[in-house]
């Protein structure tokens, strides 16, 4: 059911994974440029033609109205839930937030970096089996923390032409500024170009399937993109401190997500190894989505036997995990050694779906080995910086045949003349 490694075969295993990327499949990228191009041409018409092909909908109008929005009502428990689970999120994100700043230096010089939020942003909500109320927070709080104007939300309609009140719920609560019934490709055209019922935004966010991916892919450079996301992965590590029931049962928080998620055990503990195998087949027995859960673990679930928790961490660095749960004896201390994860869980008790929903920190994590130079999602992703240089007259003067040199040396003229008519009759000769 789960194949297992060890140093000897290990190479197989990043070889395999390498192969989960979705990043350019020519079928879909022949399909999707032709989605956008259609939407660039035809506006509303298209997407609203897209919106019956694809979601088997007809609809009469795009945009949720404010009354939609207004009316919506949700369970109050979960309401209460939500809620706390704002504040989490907001109190986190709080913290990321950085300040313009300028300082004065001798002789008239001035610099500075000017810190401010994108003006609009587009969210993109995938549709399913169940609403995904998490995505709507986990993007719209940092955007709003950050200050971005206008937040708008996509999201493909149900069967019924409507949203989930969960959503409108989750968006009315975080201050998501305009919600639209559209989905897939034609939704990522319509934010990044605009069409008669949608204003394109400077910057798209939020996952998808894989013409979703692709279609972020190919607007990126007319908008902006949060990043160039893969199916979802955990990898764990224990020593024989950990409880395999606990161990199976976060390997399949991931596994259920997409016949592609990836799910790797990495274990000093042959004991541990065989008992988290005959957990997995006892709890997947028993999920709604046995079928998805069953083709991750059995084509890209993994245990790995190692001989020291260093060796652990090395594999680990290798990998550069979406997420990582350190189930060891002072898994703390080990935090040091970690050079590559989206996101660290500590211990027995802090399950990877605490950061899904509930504890704070933003569950956008870098995927398919990206955490080797991508971050998680974050205030700063929702803003802009532009530099701020001033110098004097007498600031200028004294560093002017420098720059002068400088341009000279890359045979670019023009730029040395830009500094030389500044200062006509002065010679560069003179510098010495």
């Amino acid at each position: 059911m789960i194949k297992t490694y060890n140093e000897s075969n290990i190479d197989s295993l990043f070889e395999l994974l390498e192969k989960r990327s979705q990043l350019d499949v020519p079928e879909v990228t022949k399909v999707v440029t032709e989605i956008i191009a259609q939407v660039r041409a035809s506006g509303d018409a298209a997407v609203f033609e897209y919106t019956a092909k694809f979601d088997k909908v007809e609809i009469e109008q795009f945009r949720v109205s404010k009354e939609e929005i207004d009316v919506a009502v949700i369970d109050n428990k979960l309401l209460a839930v939500i809620e706390k689970s704002i504040q989490n999120i907001k109190d986190f994100h709080q913290k990321q937030k950085i300040q313009s700043w300028t300082e004065e230096k001798p002789g008239g010089i001035q610099l500075g970096l000017l810190v401010r939020p994108i003006e609009s942003v587009g969210l993109y909500v995938p549709a399913g089996s169940a609403p995904l109320i998490s995505t709507v927070l986990m993007n719209a709080i940092p955007a709003k923390v950050a200050g971005v104007k206008r937040i708008v939300m996509v999201t493909p309609p149900g069967h019924n032409g409507k949203i989930a009140n969960e959503l409108l719920v989750a968006a009315r609560l975080v201050g998501v500024d305009e919600i639209y019934k559209m989905g897939g490709a034609q939704a990522i055209a319509a934010l990044a170009f605009g069409t008669e019922s949608v204003r394109k935004v400077d910057k798209i966010f939020g996952p998808g399937n894989i013409f979703v991916a692709t279609a972020k892919r190919l607007v990126f450079g007319y908008c902006g993109i949060d990043s160039f996301a893969g199916p979802s992965e955990i990898t764990i590590v224990t020593d024989d401190t950990a409880n395999p029931k606990f161990i199976a049962a976060d390997m399949l928080s991931q596994a259920e997500h997409d016949k592609l998620a990836s799910s790797i055990l990495i274990t000093t503990s042959d004991e541990i190894a065989s008992e988290v195998i005959e957990e997995l087949k006892t709890q997947l027995s028993n999920l709604k989505r046995q079928e998805t859960a069953t083709e991750s673990i059995k084509n890209f679930g993994a245990i790995i036997n190692v001989d020291s928790i260093l060796q652990a961490i090395q594999i680990v660095n290798e990998i550069a995990p979406e997420h990582l749960e350190l189930c060891v004896d002072k898994a703390d201390e080990l935090v040091g050694h970690i050079k590559n994860a989206g996101a660290i869980f500590l211990g027995n008790y802090s399950p990877e779906p605490l950061g899904d929903y509930f504890a704070g920190p933003n569950h956008v994590l870098p995927t398919s080995g990206t955490a080797r130079f991508f971050s998680p999602l974050n205030v700063g992703d929702f803003m802009k910086k532009t530099s701020l240089i001033s110098y004097s007259k007498s600031a200028l003067e004294a560093v002017w045949k420098d720059v002068y040199d400088f341009a000279i040396a890359e045979d670019l003229d023009a730029h040395a003349n830009s500094i030389k008519v500044r200062f006509e009759g002065t010679s560069t000769e003179d510098k010495k």
